[in-house]
């Protein structure tokens, strides 16, 4: 499941007798803002639990991501899913988008934020494990390779099921961008999860979609990744 980097290191100020010192774009700098009370903070914390892991190095820190993100992490919160055939139902059938939306839009008014288009990346995992698998097996997997997608930066929320009589489930994580997916699956975690995907499971298919929520969020859709706007 989980996706990895390194966070870069950001050097510290320049000497004044350096003679060429760098410029700095601020444009990749992502400010650090305090307010308990605004867009980067959720029930007064800048943490935020966005998975079932609910240990420190498996939080989201609202603080790293622009204004649109982390508004919609925090409308992920209350994500959840509204039928039990959640493992074979169509995607955007599965969950409360509408909740999350009416969420994102009681936030975005809350903070007198104009919501700008923005598109996120969304991987949907279906997998059948077989009757010899020892679930707990899946979770110590599971759990390493989303500290170090969380390290990576971009991971917005994990959601997972739990398998059905025939052993059939889904697990569903929504990216930032599918770069930030992409760096967040080179970590040793992911590598071992991935290893072991074949004597774990019977049968897996992963699926690639693409969230787009319009200006103010007055519209959304969820289409496949590939597909054009």
């Amino acid at each position: 499941m989980a996706l990895n980097q390194e966070i870069p290191k950001v050097s510290g100020p320049v000497s004044a007798r350096d003679k060429n010192p760098t410029k700095v774009s601020t444009q990749e700098i992502v400010p650090s803002p305090t307010d308990d009370d605004g867009i980067f903070a959720h029930d007064k914390k800048h943490l935020l639990v966005n998975s079932p892991y609910t240990e420190e190095d498996h939080l989201l820190d609202l603080r790293t991501l622009d204004a649109e993100n982390a508004l919609l992490a925090r409308a992920l919160v209350g994500m959840r899913n509204l039928r039990p055939d959640y493992a074979t139902a169509p995607y955007v059938d599965t969950f409360n988008w509408d909740e999350i939306m009416e969420e994102l839009k009681r936030l975005a008014r809350q903070h007198d934020h104009h919501w700008k288009e923005t598109s996120f990346f969304i991987v949907a995992f279906r997998s059948r494990i077989p009757p010899t698998t020892v679930y707990e097996d899946l979770g110590a997997l599971d759990k390493g390779a989303h500290a170090e997608a969380t390290a990576s930066g971009g991971f917005l929320k994990y959601w997972f099921g739990y398998p059905d009589k025939d052993g059939r489930n889904l697990a569903t994580c929504l990216w930032r961008s599918q770069e930030d997916a992409i760096k967040g699956g080179v970590g040793p975690g992911h590598r071992k999860a991935a290893a072991a995907a074949r004597s774990l499971y019977s049968h897996w298919k992963i699926d690639r979609h693409r969230l787009i929520i319009r200006d103010d969020v007055q519209s959304w859709e969820i289409i496949d990744w590939e597909k054009k706007e």
